[in-house]
């Protein structure tokens, strides 16, 4: 069987080995790393074809069958040299998750805004222009909140801000978070879709509410695991209105472990001197097409060692 170049388009052909497989687990076995929902996406998308056809996930292949494999590109994290530990993140485009010439996606730490303003001199963006005195170019493709932790992707060129935008507008990129909720969760997978208001309050803060008469928000919540009194949910993000996440699961009476502007407060007090002292919110995986060669990218970024650890301990909380 001919191995499959992921840098571009691949033709294979199938052998004895695979005959009788589904080409989902195939695809899953071939393209290493690459997260099952990517490869249903390049299945339903038309993208993977058997004898120059599309087929369904639950296809059969048959020795014989050619099989064309789009390029998929996976970036892995970058690390540190051998024997040197990371830096505590001070300069933030040290290690980036991803980089090339016309993009560069970082793993953003909890507590620092993306952007600069009221009151606040530096945020990511400042920073990065500061570190990167090289690049002509360099902007925010999205947002993060500030207490939300994980994958930012940014531009070095305007091409690729643009393609990104129009992407980001035609609900072509994927987005994933990683997020504990207090209580429950009743369903393995459910969509939630409440429209959400923003306003700003007397004292200048931004709040959101859900009113039927704000702007339309989806997101779909899938069950990752079930403790005694807290859920960990993966949401995908299908819209990107402010705070949607948050708002979504506190509406739903399900708010995020350490939210201090949605949550359980006296909830948040106890969890925080049992370790828990920021919002547990984290961006896991951002997918998109890559807007020069137009490999799918996918960007991961691994659980903070703070929310990793307060998992552990997660049992003994609250009993």
């Amino acid at each position: 069987m001919n191995r499959l170049s992921k840098g571009s388009v691949s033709w294979t052909e199938i052998d004895e080995s695979a005959h009788g497989q589904r080409i989902d687990n195939f695809l899953v076995k071939t393209l290493k790393g690459v997260p099952k929902s990517h490869v249903y996406r390049i299945l339903r998308s038309g993208e993977v074809r058997v004898n120059s056809g599309r087929v369904r996930a639950t296809y059969r292949l048959e020795a014989g069958d050619r099989v064309r494999i789009p390029p998929v590109r996976v970036a892995a994290p970058a690390l540190p040299a051998a024997g040197k530990r990371r830096p505590n993140r001070a300069a933030l485009g040290q290690f980036p998750l991803f980089e090339d010439e016309t993009l560069l996606a970082i793993d953003k730490p909890a507590g620092v805004v993306v952007h600069g303003g009221s009151g606040i001199s530096m945020g990511v963006i400042e920073r990065l222009r500061i570190e990167r005195p090289g690049l002509r170019f360099l902007e925010l493709v999205h947002r993060i909140d500030r207490e939300t932790s994980g994958v930012l992707l940014l531009a070095k060129r305007r091409s690729a801000l643009t393609a990104l935008h129009a992407q980001l507008r035609g609900g072509k990129v994927e987005k994933r978070y990683r997020v504990l909720v207090q209580g429950s969760w009743p369903n393995r997978r459910q969509s939630v879709r409440l429209r959400l208001h923003k306003y700003v309050t007397g004292g200048g803060e931004r709040r959101v509410i859900v009113d039927d008469d704000g702007a339309a928000a989806l997101t779909i919540f899938n069950l990752v695991e079930r403790f005694d009194k807290f859920s960990v949910l993966e949401a995908e993000l299908k819209t990107g209105r402010t705070h949607q996440i948050r708002v979504h699961l506190s509406h739903l009476g399900f708010p995020i472990a350490g939210d201090d502007k949605y949550g359980d407060f006296s909830a948040n007090k106890l969890l925080a001197k049992q370790g828990l002292k920021r919002m547990f919110l984290h961006a896991a995986l951002t997918t998109f097409c890559h807007p020069q060669s137009g490999d799918l990218v996918t960007i991961q970024a691994p659980l903070p060692q703070e929310l990793a650890s307060f998992l552990k301990s997660i049992d003994g909380v609250g009993n």
